[in-house]
């Protein structure tokens, strides 16, 4: 149901007004906003309001503020979505990937986690890779990724299964990017969730950061039909660059 312009808050209208002028080329990337008091006379509005439009459109990705220059729209639009089945090293590289490391790429037992996460029976064999994903040398994420075991994957995915025997061991790429270039026509789905929590002690070393730091634990399941084939958890801790997500219905 669409949700009329009355329905919405002010400074959501407001916010909308300076998105679309940036969609449509009025600021183009690279260009600066007119000053607070002559952007809030061009749109009517008061310089309160704007300011905090101009906030929240910050903090979205589409403006940046730089010192002695001002507002800028940002060369980099942000990507919509996480409802989109994207690596997560590109998601949250803002147009430049992270780098992904090889931790561990290893064949394990099911946990509790796989399971429940991609009803993997107990002693199947299911894929296990650890990896950090790292931007200008600084740790930002920790992903931990699961693949269903062979024989689900052979008749679900052949191209996925043959995709990941292949793929180096000590292999630059997550498990999630290996099956999103092997799913040209094939229709994949994916649910997530995303809770607050602490490092740890094993996670923060791994990272480079105190056990108790903040952090924010992103679980994936992606499937082919009603079968899942990956399971995934992603470790961001503060600092981490953002994350874009979108809901919808």
């Amino acid at each position: 149901m669409a949700v009329s312009g009355q329905q919405r808050r002010p400074v959501v209208v407001l916010y909308e007004r300076i998105a679309d002028a940036i969609h449509d080329g009025t600021y183009p990337p690279g260009s600066t906003l007119p000053s607070e008091p002559k952007l809030a006379g061009e749109l009517g509005v008061s310089r309160p309001a704007l300011r905090e439009a101009l906030l929240l459109l910050q903090e979205d990705g589409l403006l940046s503020v730089r010192r002695g220059v001002g507002r800028t729209v940002n060369d980099r639009q942000p990507q919509r979505g996480f409802e989109h089945i994207q690596p997560l090293e590109e998601l949250i590289g803002a147009g430049a990937p992270l780098t992904v490391r090889a931790l561990l790429r290893t064949v394990e037992e099911p946990t509790d986690f796989t399971t429940q996460h991609l009803l993997a029976p107990a002693r199947s064999e299911l894929r296990f890779w650890e990896s950090l994903l790292a931007g200008e040398g600084t740790a930002a994420a920790l992903s931990q990724e699961w693949a269903a075991a062979d024989d689900v994957l052979e008749r679900t995915h052949p191209d996925f299964a043959r995709a990941l025997r292949t793929e180096p061991a000590a292999g630059r790429t997550s498990m999630l990017a290996v099956l999103a270039a092997a799913s040209r026509g094939v229709p994949l789905g994916a649910r997530s969730s995303v809770t607050a929590t602490l490092l740890g002690q094993r996670r923060g070393e791994q990272l480079g950061r105190p056990a108790d730091t903040p952090a924010v634990l992103i679980t994936q399941v992606v499937r082919v039909g009603e079968t899942p084939v990956l399971a995934a958890k992603h470790m961001l801790p503060t600092g981490a660059p953002a994350l874009p997500v979108l809901q919808s219905n």
